[in-house]
């Protein structure tokens, strides 16, 4: 029962901060571009790979684990919005945005990723 707390705070708060930043991109920057995407996906991978890297201690691995990497980073990274978004772009017409959007979600997330990894 613990572990679905755990799930549900952090899980919760990532989905609040993508909420915050999908708001942020259409009021503030007055852009369809899918940039709110981007940069939610940019900070779970960056958390994700922070968490590989440095492995914090404190809580139990288990506790942060389900927190950070479960819940938060579940509830902010959004591969499902990533799809539509990119869809999107391509039944617009806008096929030159759709493969950017694209390579730059996949080559940052993965580097921010492979940096985790490299001890």
């Amino acid at each position: 029962m613990k572990a679905l707390i755990w799930v549900f705070i952090g899980g919760g708060s990532g989905s609040v901060l993508r909420y915050m930043i999908g708001n942020f991109q259409t009021s503030v920057l007055s852009t369809s571009r899918p940039i709110g995407t981007f940069v939610s996906n940019m900070i779970a991978c960056l958390v994700m790979a922070a968490w590989i890297r440095f492995q914090p201690i404190g809580f139990t691995q288990d506790q942060h684990k389900l927190l950070l990497l479960t819940g938060f980073c579940g509830g902010l990274s959004t591969f499902s919005t990533f799809s539509m978004e990119s869809i999107a772009l391509v039944r617009s017409g806008q096929f030159q945005w759709a493969v950017l959007n694209i390579l730059i979600n996949l080559i940052v997330c993965f580097g921010l990723l492979l940096w985790g990894i490299r001890k």
